[in-house]
């Protein structure tokens, strides 16, 4: 026997749009564009800095693009970027410490 599903009760249960995936995904490639136009101007330090940092940024959320579809909900998106950002600082800090005993491993030496 089939049963019908009932709508979502509240908004926030029912997804995102094709439209709304479409924006999410348009607005993580143009972070992802952006980055790199700042990244390669010759113009200011300043500016490449920043770039530097946001194409760091802007690899970590492309890895929500394939997330971004049609009735995905926006709190499933946001649980990925907040794995993905416990993974980015959790292998940070690995590279940070593996840093600091080679340092003291060469210090010793």
């Amino acid at each position: 026997m089939t049963q019908m599903q009932q709508p979502p009760s509240n908004l926030a249960q029912a997804g995102m749009t094709v439209k709304q995936a479409k924006m999410v995904q348009g607005a993580i490639i143009a972070v992802s564009v952006l980055s790199l136009v700042l990244l390669f101007q010759p113009f200011s330090l300043a500016l490449y800095s920043v770039g530097a940092g946001l194409v760091v940024f802007a690899g970590l959320v492309f890895n929500l693009v394939p997330l971004c579809t049609p009735g995905r909900t926006f709190g499933s998106l946001a649980k990925a970027a907040l794995i993905i950002a416990v993974i980015f600082i959790i292998v940070t800090l690995l590279a940070l410490g593996s840093a600091l005993l080679y340092s003291w491993y060469l210090s010793v030496r």
